[in-house]
């Protein structure tokens, strides 16, 4: 990519569930190829137990994957291994210290903390130093909806407490996130040449549809991806602000108390996160070869 100096850039620390299925990964190489942010971690976040008992440990042997094979080094901690056990406590984690952390920093730059799974991480932050609620604190969440859903289901609790706190949150549900769709076709022509990178995310990709689908289908929705393009570009969906939902315990809303209004993106620019993700990877691996 061209040298380009960037002032002020966004600090961001990103949580992700890197191992649940196929798409994180663009999420994270996107995140690791945009020059405007500051990453100031990785943290590994878990995602249940319904197929694994150390969905935590595979999420950030995932992380490590991605980072020697763009031959890039980053602040990678773990997160919570299971859900909040309930409201009052927290799961101790290098991953909701170094929220903390960075959240108490008295630096001028406000923080945000990108969820692509469940938010125990932040869930735990909060119990364990509640004045991060009073900070400069923006969660960008990709989950919820209007029924159940999977990264909302894996901490219930999690997504409660957050949602009933002071914190400044832009959630991405997942009839918004499901806009996200691209085709093989296009994988194999802008992604695949793209280096040793580029070929593993492509490869993982049709190798998770064909266990989940049978190779019945020739697409994936890049269902994290849109936290990335609301870290480069706020205003890249629409969005409407509305008083936090309470979830039941099957992960409906309920609307009916008294939350601090949060903003809901209802829908995403695709085209520009997709894009902007295509060039850059082409950048930085020369289109065929390695970085």
């Amino acid at each position: 990519m061209p040298n380009r100096e960037f002032f002020n850039r966004r600090r961001v620390i990103i949580d992700t569930d890197a191992k649940n299925e196929a798409d994180d990964q663009f999420a994270i190489v996107h995140a690791l190829l945009s020059p405007s942010l500051d990453i100031r971690g990785f943290i590994a976040a878990h995602f249940g137990n319904r197929r694994t008992r150390r969905s935590m440990e595979e999420s950030r042997e995932e992380i490590d994957l991605l980072l020697r094979l763009m031959k890039l080094e980053a602040n990678v901690v773990n997160g919570a291994p299971y859900a909040l056990p309930d409201v009052r406590r927290p799961v101790e984690s290098e991953g909701a210290r170094l929220i903390i952390d960075e959240a108490m920093r008295d630096v001028p730059e406000p923080l945000y903390v990108a969820f692509f799974g469940p938010l125990t991480d932040m869930a735990s932050a909060l119990l364990l130093e509640p004045r991060i609620a009073e900070r400069d604190v923006t969660v960008v969440w990709i989950g919820g909806g209007a029924g159940p859903e999977f990264n909302l289901s894996n901490d219930i609790v999690a997504a409660n407490l957050v949602f009933s706190s002071r914190l400044k949150v832009w959630q991405v549900p997942s009839a918004t996130y499901r806009m996200m769709a691209v085709g093989y076709a296009e994988l194999d022509a802008k992604v695949a040449p793209c280096g040793e990178i580029g070929a593993y995310l492509v490869r993982q990709l049709v190798e998770w549809n064909e266990r989940a689908h049978g190779g019945s289908i020739e697409f994936r929705v890049l269902g994290d991806s849109p936290a990335v393009g609301l870290l480069l570009h706020p205003d890249c969906g629409q969005w409407a602000e509305r008083p936090a939902p309470t979830f039941r315990y099957d992960g409906t809303p309920d609307f009916s108390g008294d939350n601090r209004p949060i903003r809901v993106y209802e829908s995403i620019d695709a085209r520009f996160i997709h894009e902007d993700f295509f060039a850059k990877l082409r950048a930085f691996t020369g289109g065929d070869g390695q970085p």
